[in-house]
């Protein structure tokens, strides 16, 4: 018993500790590249790292004992590593403190996520507030349509309206009304499921005074590609919402149909829009002597990077990723690529990979269904988010905007990444007061 017991005690600490290690390591072979020498704050920047990352496993043990001991130490463990390639991309820039700026939003990103563990004891009361939650969702997801009134409004960048200002404070306010659309559609459709189930025919098709729900998520997505013109968006919230019916359905019809109208729905956002048709054509023709130095130019460049990089990159700092327009965000993966090869990007991928297996495995052992779809729609919306954007930079999909979760810039993406982590945390160790007096 007296072995057992610190093993429990230290439950994920390794983990945790390979995860930090991996970003300071990272952190020192940038700067050795770049200028030759370790950074000055090295051990300055690997004590603040640890002490941030132990902080948050303190929490989990504290407030959630009984939780997944993975998700957290891969989630420390990805966005060391963007930490490490924001500083070597600002640094060769001039902008370090952008990259300062990102590792504060890392360590306010773990704050919120003990916040929540903190504040939501019980995750099953969030199951009551179905349409209030949902109501919240909409409203952050349409809040950059706002017209910009001095000190507040929404703000235009590359053809797409994502921003919303406040003061002089931007941030994206869809990153966390997607968080609030995954809570209500898991609480709504625990409630109909049965409802939605009693298909027709030999495929299950839904019968047509249940397709309410698919067309009402299929006008929400289409609005937010017409009014706020976010492809990325657009197919983040409508793939989320037909992955969940099908989970919680068990139809295939609603897959099916849902393909079908998302499909719609793209086309006429690709005749709608000038900016989405450039994309397309960029993404067919990345390569083609017209457009590589104008809308194929950041495609043609990503491909460049990946293809120097070759199986084990060129090495932190050694590369020319800042060649690439919006390297820090959308195409944060082809600089990975470039400078750590491809065996640096099957790492950073099987790390994601790690994550939404975690979590499917989480949903797949809860038996409520409120808590299993809740966790499957988190899982799915983190899953989508990756092979957009590396879809896009690998030319398997056209170009979308969203950025890498923990690893490309952008606060507001940790910051919610973080959200979404922590409820997957409480759905896998269960309620405090139970976990609590269990330990007791």
């Amino acid at each position: 018993m007296s072995t057992v017991a610190p093993r429990r005690r230290l439950r994920g600490l390794p983990l945790v500790l390979v995860g930090a290690a991996a970003g300071i390591w990272a952190y020192a072979l940038q700067g050795m590249g770049l200028h030759e020498t370790a950074p000055g704050d090295l051990t300055a920047y690997a004590i603040v790292l640890v002490a941030v990352a132990v902080a948050g496993w303190i929490g989990v043990r504290i407030m959630a004992r009984g939780a997944d001991p993975v998700l957290y130490p891969t989630a420390v463990f990805l966005g060391g590593l963007g930490l490490a390639m924001l500083f070597r991309i600002m640094d060769e820039r001039g902008f370090p403190e952008i990259a300062r700026s990102q590792a504060i939003w890392f360590a306010i990103g773990i704050g919120c996520f003990l916040a929540v563990l903190a504040v939501l004891r019980d995750i099953r009361r969030l199951d009551a507030y179905t349409y209030t939650l949902g109501l919240i969702g909409i409203v952050l997801l349409l809040l950059p349509i706002v017209p910009d009134i001095g000190p507040f409004g929404g703000t235009e960048e590359n053809g797409a309206r994502l921003w919303f200002q406040v003061g002089g404070l931007g941030f994206q306010p869809a990153e966390f009304g997607r968080l609030f659309v995954v809570v209500f559609l898991a609480s709504y459709l625990a409630q109909k499921r049965e409802l939605l189930a009693a298909g027709i025919g030999r495929f299950g098709l839904p019968r047509a005074k249940d397709l309410g729900p698919l067309l009402l998520a299929w006008g929400a997505s289409l609005a937010v590609l017409f009014l706020e013109r976010d492809m990325g968006a657009s197919l983040l919230l409508f793939g989320v919402f037909v992955v969940m019916v099908w989970v919680a359905t068990g139809r295939a019809g609603y897959l099916v149909l849902g393909l079908v109208m998302f499909a719609a729905g793209a086309f006429l956002g690709f005749i709608a829009f000038d900016h989405v048709q450039l994309r397309v054509d960029a993404w067919l023709h990345a390569l083609d002597p017209d457009l590589v130095k104008g809308a194929g130019y950041q495609l043609a460049q990503g491909w460049f990077a990946l293809a120097t990089g070759g199986m084990v990159g060129t090495g932190l700092g050694l590369g020319s990723p800042t060649l690439i327009p919006y390297v820090s965000s959308d195409f944060i993966l082809a600089a990975f690529g470039e400078e750590l090869g491809m065996l640096g990007v099957a790492a950073l991928l099987l790390g994601y990979l790690v994550l939404i297996g975690r979590g499917l495995r989480i949903g797949l052992e809860r038996r409520e269904a409120f808590e299993s779809l809740l966790a499957v729609g988190l899982t799915t919306l983190l899953g989508l988010q990756v092979f957009v954007i590396a879809g896009g930079v690998l030319r398997l999909i056209p170009l979308t905007g969203v950025p890498l979760p923990l690893v490309s810039y952008g606060g507001t993406s940790r910051v919610a990444t973080f959200l979404a982590l922590a409820v997957l945390v409480r759905i896998s160790a269960g309620p405090w007061i139970r976990a609590r007096k269990d330990a007791a």
